[in-house]
């Protein structure tokens, strides 16, 4: 009995220091949170002012360049496409009126050459050659198509044969052939005087395709061809 009562009371001890300790888990474990911040960058910027009309950039329609709602300035050749640029910038620009020449070179199509020019001249527009300016070829005639047509003391203007795909000049063609009709009739609906027309057309022609005569505007105007 004494054994067992020994038993108990050593049991009992054990039981009040284990509750009397602190409680511990029977395992621990360790953990790391990792929070990912995510960082957005902006770019601020300001708007830019609308353009004034003053600032606008027109645009290109080919050989012609739209400086103004009234005016074009034109550099380059005239080829099969130009027309319907033209058409599409007058389209753009109705208000259109002017036509600046400053280096044009004439055209590699004569026919769509000549389309144009009357395109210009339905629309009202006039043309000038401002100092410095070099109008030449097919050019000469696209400028007669303006309105009313200037040049300044400085401007030229060059002048030679026609030439058709064949490699036939307007000399290898008797006076009485159509093909010359077509400019002479040209010359007349753009206003010009049928004497002065033959007289200015026989001038172009006296020289070779390959060659070059040079005008003055004191020439052009010899030929009443300014206004």
């Amino acid at each position: 009995m004494a054994g067992s009562n020994t038993g108990l009371i050593t049991g009992a001890f054990l039981l009040f220091a284990l509750l009397l300790l602190p409680t511990q888990p029977a395992f621990s474990s360790s953990y790391t949170v990792t929070e990912t911040v995510e960082t957005i960058e902006y770019d601020l910027y300001e708007p830019e002012p609308r353009a004034t009309p003053a600032s606008v950039a027109y645009g290109q329609y080919g050989p012609f360049r739209v400086i103004a709602a009234d005016t074009v300035e034109m550099t380059g050749t005239v080829d099969s496409y130009t027309p319907a640029l033209f058409r599409q910038m007058m389209q753009h620009f109705p208000g259109i009126k002017r036509i600046e020449m400053l280096d044009c070179d004439g055209s590699v199509d004569e026919a769509a050459n000549l389309d144009l020019a009357r395109m210009i001249h339905k629309a009202g527009i006039s043309t000038n050659v401002p100092s410095g300016g070099s109008i030449r070829s097919g050019a000469v005639e696209l400028f007669l198509a303006g309105v009313t047509r200037t040049a300044d003391r400085n401007a030229e203007f060059i002048v030679h044969s026609w030439m058709d795909e064949n490699g036939r000049q307007a000399r290898d063609f008797p006076m009485s052939d159509p093909v010359h009709a077509e400019y002479l009739d040209y010359y007349a609906e753009m206003g010009v005087p049928t004497p002065t027309a033959h007289a200015f057309y026989a001038l172009t022609n006296s020289v070779p395709f390959s060659e070059q005569l040079r005008l003055s505007r004191n020439d052009m105007e010899r030929f009443n061809l300014l206004q």
